[in-house]
């Protein structure tokens, strides 16, 4: 279709219906929207072509000039690639405020490696306070034992006691669960000691000038997020 046959069906249409409003007539006065569809035809009209959405659409001046070119709109898949995009940014632009805010706080909160020693000797300080406390109650669990061992040398081939079976049953069930009780409180404090390592040596890049957020954590590379010692409580089994 020659430029003047393109204006001539672009005179036919350009008078906007009643039913637009005025901004949408005003923005399209003097508008031809151009493509060819999928088919090879030519197709012309005042606004967005529908048919041509998949591909680029030419938008004429009255006098023929090219005024512009519309890309061609996204498909499906295209479309939730691209939001994928979005939200990928978003979510990165997130954790780098977040990142920023953590250390800030971390900053504020131990201004120097002494503070943080300090920090550092408490948590560690309440969890020999509970496994001193632990090695306390095994030692009476002991103690309660003796006598009960004792009177259990007395039926030495006889049928014991159920009273005494079970005093016994229960004093070793007790010093088992104090073991176990043991054997976590020194995981954490293991637990402790690498988290306040880890921690420490993303604060000496701080302090030496890295910008807060622009580091990654060492201690949780997936979240970046630092790790954060814990000030444990001690626990008993009785």
């Amino acid at each position: 279709m020659t430029r003047l046959a393109i204006l001539r069906v672009a005179a036919a249409v350009l008078a906007p219906p009643l039913c637009l409003g005025a901004a949408q007539a005003q923005a399209n006065v003097g508008q031809v929207f151009t493509c060819v569809n999928a088919a090879g035809r030519t197709l012309t009209s005042d606004r967005m072509i529908g048919e041509c959405m998949d591909r680029e659409q030419r938008v004429l001046a009255r006098d023929g000039s090219l005024l512009r070119i519309v890309p061609p709109s996204l498909t499906a898949d295209e479309r939730a690639e691209k939001e994928a995009r979005e939200q990928r940014a978003a979510a990165e632009k997130q954790a780098r405020a977040e990142a920023v805010r953590r250390d800030q706080l971390l900053l504020k909160r131990f201004p120097s490696e002494a503070e943080h020693n300090k920090a550092r000797m408490a948590a560690l300080e309440d969890m020999r306070a509970a496994i001193k406390a632990s090695d306390a109650r095994i030692a009476e669990l002991g103690r309660e034992r003796k006598p009960l061992a004792e009177e259990a040398e007395f039926y030495t081939g006889k049928t014991m006691p159920a009273m005494l079976k079970q005093a016994l049953d229960a004093n070793d069930a007790a010093v088992a669960a104090q073991r176990d009780v043991q054997a976590n409180q020194k995981a954490e404090m293991d637990r402790i000691v690498k988290a306040f390592d880890t921690e420490l040596a993303h604060l000496k890049r701080l302090w030496g000038g890295a910008a807060p957020g622009s580091l990654l954590s060492q201690a949780d590379p997936e979240s970046g997020k630092a790790a954060k010692p814990i000030r444990p409580t001690a626990t008993h089994s009785r």
